[in-house]
């Protein structure tokens, strides 16, 4: 986005932000809400995501991530912020991995929490998805057309 001038900030990437809230009142929509915010980068589109992915929360990130899986863009998704993911959440990451590789992309996951990388290596799901530590590794792995390696 750009404020119009066409100048430095016509290169500055684009964001958006996302917040979706629970609806079951099972708990405070602020406790339970999904923070998602989209960063397109010139070689990527980075999305953060940040509180707990679950049946609650999870059709807002499905429908931004397949969104985006559809342009053909590579995905980085940064679930650093998550603290809790479910089976729903791990098939949206799945749908959107096969969306994006329909489109000849990938979907790379940026996780360092143990809590969080175990649903992916229990299910195998880190098989077809590659799971990075950091940023800077799934960004190599990009680079490289490879996945990254399990931590």
């Amino acid at each position: 986005m750009t404020d119009g001038d066409p100048g430095p900030c016509a290169s500055r990437p684009e964001t958006a932000h996302l917040t979706v809230a629970r609806n079951d009142g099972s708990r405070s929509a602020e406790d339970e809400a999904l923070s998602i915010r989209v960063r397109h980068e010139p070689e990527y589109v980075l999305v953060t995501v940040a509180g707990e992915i679950d049946f609650g929360t999870v059709a807002g990130l499905r429908e931004r991530l397949f969104a985006l899986a559809d342009t053909g863009r590579p995905l980085v998704a940064d679930l650093d912020r998550v603290r809790f993911i479910d089976a729903t959440g791990l098939g949206a990451l799945a749908g959107a991995a096969r969306r994006a590789a329909a489109h000849g992309a990938s979907l790379h996951v940026v996780c360092a929490r143990p809590e969080i990388r175990r649903p992916f290596r229990l299910t195998g799901l880190d098989r077809t998805i590659p799971l990075a530590a950091s940023l800077t590794e799934a960004l190599q792995a990009l680079a490289a057309g490879t996945k990254a390696e399990a931590v």
